[in-house]
């Protein structure tokens, strides 16, 4: 579904100019003239992206704003505020009433294009993202997966699940398990910032399921961190108790049947060199048989794609190889 952008400008010619730019980029355009127009148009046709002259008859680009972020079918819309004046403090108040960004006139058509991919781009992932962790979903997940293999780049994709986290939540609430989801993220973040590459692409599927797809020479040396990271970090999040006795005390507490182990992540590590897998379905697929042959171990384990070698001296933890 091609996106669409609202053209806001008094002027006519620059409403015809920047609509034959936009649709030559496969963009549908809606125009309107003026401040009130603007709103009327935003609030019945919800664009993916306004682009806004800052001076106008009736309402100027910044009560137009202003309003559009009052208004909650409204308020998500990324604008680009767009303005024959430079002034610092124009820029400023229209970023702090809530345009996403600026481009003062004249500008360059390219750079005015590369702002609307930018913002449009950036505003898929929002919406995308999870509320929890703000990473992005199972679409924007897939749509990563496809660019790899479309072309054909070597990459390793980690499935990253957090094991026993029901029995956490069980014990511990609702709310210290967002805090453990919301600390394996920023973990997933901070690993891969420092021993990832820098294309490195982090997904929360849902849940306690994360992924990570990143280079493949650093797949090994990552996934074993974020697995010895997890273990040392994890204890913050448990009573002293249970630090103790090694495992949460699920029947004393909510009337289940057993004690269980301490949460612990399985870490499904898929390697590929460049083209063995034709579709992201089946990269999830191997991750999936991985991973359920992972979760029969105990601790903190990375499970590696047989099917690949790599020379590395194993750490702690050391690395399992998946069944044939």
């Amino acid at each position: 579904m091609k996106e669409r952008i609202l053209i806001v400008d008094d002027e006519p010619h620059i409403r015809r100019i920047l609509t034959f730019l936009l649709e030559q980029k496969g963009f549908v355009t809606l125009t309107a003239s003026d401040g009130r127009q603007a709103l009327e148009v935003a609030r019945t046709e919800l664009p993916d992206l306004i682009l806004l002259d800052l001076m106008m008859p009736h309402m100027d680009g910044f009560e137009v704003c202003r309003q559009l972020r009052r208004d909650f079918p409204t308020a998500q819309i990324p604008v680009i505020m767009v303005t024959a004046k430079g002034e610092v403090n124009d820029k400023v108040r229209g970023l702090q009433g809530g345009a996403n960004d600026y481009l003062t006139k004249p500008y360059d058509n390219k750079e005015l294009l590369a702002r609307v991919q930018n913002m449009l781009d950036w505003s898929r992932t929002q919406r995308q993202a999870n509320p929890l962790t703000g990473l992005p979903g199972n679409q924007a997940i897939e749509q990563q997966l496809n660019d790899v293999l479309r072309r054909r780049d070597s990459f390793a994709f980690m499935y990253v699940d957090i094991d026993n986290f029901k029995a956490y939540n069980d014990c511990y609430g609702y709310q210290k398990g967002d805090e453990v989801i919301r600390f394996t993220a920023d973990l997933l973040r901070s690993c891969s910032a420092e021993l990832g590459s820098d294309r490195d692409f982090i997904g929360h599927i849902g849940g306690d399921d994360f992924c990570v797809v990143t280079s493949f020479d650093a797949g090994e040396i990552l996934g074993q961190a974020i697995a010895t990271r997890f273990e040392a970090g994890f204890e913050m999040f448990l009573d002293a108790v249970d630090i103790e006795r090694g495992e949460l005390d699920v029947r004393s507490r909510q009337g289940g049947p057993d004690a269980v182990p301490i949460p612990s992540v399985t870490i499904a590590l898929v390697l590929d060199e460049g083209g063995e897998f034709e579709h992201w379905a089946r990269v999830s697929d191997a991750a999936a048989e991985l991973k359920a042959y992972g979760k029969s171990l105990q601790g903190n384990v990375v499970v590696k794609d047989r099917r690949q070698t790599v020379d590395a001296e194993p750490i702690a933890p050391p690395i399992a190889e998946g069944p044939a």
